[in-house]
């Protein structure tokens, strides 16, 4: 990974989705990813820059649809857009074990996976629309890489910053990063305050009002 991805990502250190979500609706931004599921219960969460692949239906004859991992830099998360679809899948064990031997962080799909049960046993983190068993060889071909591609209604340009864990994706412009790291922060600060205060015998509304509670995610 480049020193300056390095930076940004040592930004979200100790963050999570729910407070990078509160974060980006503070500043005003779009990027929590609808409908893109954890595929088990990570008990970590993941951040890296994004690398993006979009899909198209194939051609004939068909084109590449995996080579593409070859070009992945340890520490990205690959980002794929397939428009959804959950008829055919675009990332199976073949490529689950190259990029948990590659050092690859994760993969987002607006798609579907299978072979499951690798990635489950390799604990390799995959977000996706959800599983299916069918090859998406000759359905589907890659059409670009590191292009802006769309994930569960959110744009994802190439270096993007992801961040996923069992909540879900976040997507934070990269232009961005700091001022939504920093915002994350500031706000987990507020709701540790607010958890040690109830810890101590106050009252949820009293810590609440006393530390702002409702205005943390609003816009300014």
């Amino acid at each position: 990974m480049r020193p300056e991805d390095q930076a940004l990502v040592a930004l979200f250190e100790g963050l999570d989705t729910p407070g990078v979500s509160d974060a980006m609706d503070k500043l005003g931004l779009h990027g929590q990813a609808l409908g893109i599921m954890p595929l088990a219960n990570y008990s970590k969460t993941v951040v890296g820059p994004a690398f993006t692949v979009k899909y198209v239906p194939a051609s004939h004859p068909p084109g590449t649809v995996g080579d593409f991992i070859d070009d992945v830099a340890p520490g990205d998360v690959v980002v794929i857009d397939n428009d959804g679809r959950s008829d055919c899948t675009v990332w199976g064990d073949i490529m689950t074990q190259y990029a948990g031997l590659r050092g690859i962080a994760a993969t987002v799909i607006d798609g579907v996976c299978r072979d499951v049960g690798k990635a489950l046993g390799d604990n390799y983190p995959i977000f996706s629309v959800g599983r299916f068993m069918r090859t998406g060889k000759d359905r589907v071909q890659v059409e670009s890489l590191n292009t802006t591609v769309a994930i569960g209604t959110v744009r994802v340009a190439s270096r993007d910053i992801v961040v996923a864990d069992a909540n879900g994706v976040v997507i934070v412009p990269r232009h961005r990063a700091r001022d939504v790291a920093a915002a994350a922060r500031k706000i987990e600060e507020s709701e540790s305050r607010i958890r040690a205060q109830i810890a101590g015998g106050t009252s949820l509304r009293e810590a609440r009002a006393a530390l702002g509670y409702h205005q943390l995610q609003t816009k300014d």
